[in-house]
């Protein structure tokens, strides 16, 4: 699966909406690199550092300001580089089952037009003391769109290291190897430095780069294949599945707070923070059912079609 020189379906496109971030001019040189991680990590500031001009959107704050996909184009030779700036699933404005929409539509569309993923790079703030929540996450979602064939070209990059102590940091990387990337590491996964300097930020892409010229190294991630080899709708890939299942977890609890501010009674203060939870079941049920898997495809599964 996803190994060099496999004959490429067309993609059907049945997630694409208007005006959605694709590439326009598609080549089958093109070295493609998606850059992933929570909002706020630092993922802009990689691109800009490494192409050396300000070519990416950067937030100072947790408000995301890269809702949609960029892509930016690096020339080098006869292979341009293409590195993709994503959203993390914890936006301040969009919704997760639509993040993940918008990068799986990126991703398979890519495919389908026979540009090569190279590696994709996962960014981690040094400077957080705990994988917490929102990191947690970020990180889940992000093995289930790779796959664990081709977890083995993923760069996992972390960031911030001048706002923590050299030895400090070292031990939290040390900690992050041996714990939460312990079976990423295993599988092939290589954990680089990003220190806000142009040599930093190459070296990470270089090494993608070397790496995906070795015989077994693989050019496309696991949605990529479920959306297009296999013509699985979004809902009924490992992501999409993934995403549902947290996200009907986060509605009973979400509804679990409402039952106890029901029987709190309520000043103005409390009747603010029931409005805003009844927002957010609201926000959620959307996205269930934007992830819900059709009647039809669920009896086409039962008797053994895929589509």
């Amino acid at each position: 699966m996803g190994r060099k020189g496999k004959l490429r379906k067309n993609w059907r496109g049945k997630e694409l909406k208007q005006g959605d971030t694709l590439m326009p001019d598609p080549r089958e040189t093109d070295i493609v690199i998606p850059i992933m991680g929570p909002t706020g990590v630092g993922k802009s500031t990689f691109i800009n550092t490494l192409a050396g001009k300000t070519v990416a959107s950067v937030g100072h704050n947790l408000k995301s300001h890269t809702s949609q996909l960029q892509h930016v184009v690096i020339e080098g030779g006869r292979n341009r580089i293409i590195l993709v700036d994503t959203p993390g699933f914890d936006d301040t404005f969009v919704e997760d089952s639509e993040i993940l929409r918008r990068i799986a539509v990126w991703l398979a569309k890519s495919y389908s037009d026979n540009m090569k993923l190279a590696g994709v790079v996962y960014m981690h703030e040094i400077s957080q003391t705990r994988m917490l929540g929102t990191a947690r996450k970020n990180l889940d979602m992000f093995n289930k769109l790779c796959g664990r064939e081709a977890t083995k070209n993923v760069i996992l990059a972390t960031t911030k290291w001048s706002e923590v102590k050299p030895d400090v940091a070292a031990r939290r990387e040390t900690q992050l190897k041996k714990e939460h990337w312990a079976e990423m590491v295993k599988l092939g996964s290589t954990v680089l430095r990003f220190e806000d300097t142009q040599e930093s930020a190459w070296a990470i892409v270089d090494h993608i780069i070397e790496s995906s010229k070795k015989k077994n190294a693989v050019d496309a991630v696991q949605i990529q294949l479920e959306m297009v080899e296999v013509e699985k709708l979004l809902a009924e890939t490992e992501a999409g599945r993934t995403l549902r299942y947290t996200l009907r977890e986060l509605l009973e609890a979400q509804k679990q707070m409402a039952a106890r501010m029901q029987k709190g009674g309520g000043d103005g203060n409390m009747n603010e923070m029931v409005e805003e939870n009844e927002n957010k079941i609201r926000s959620t049920l959307n996205q269930i059912r934007a992830l819900n898997i059709p009647l039809s495809r669920r009896i086409l599964s039962i008797f053994g079609f895929s589509k």
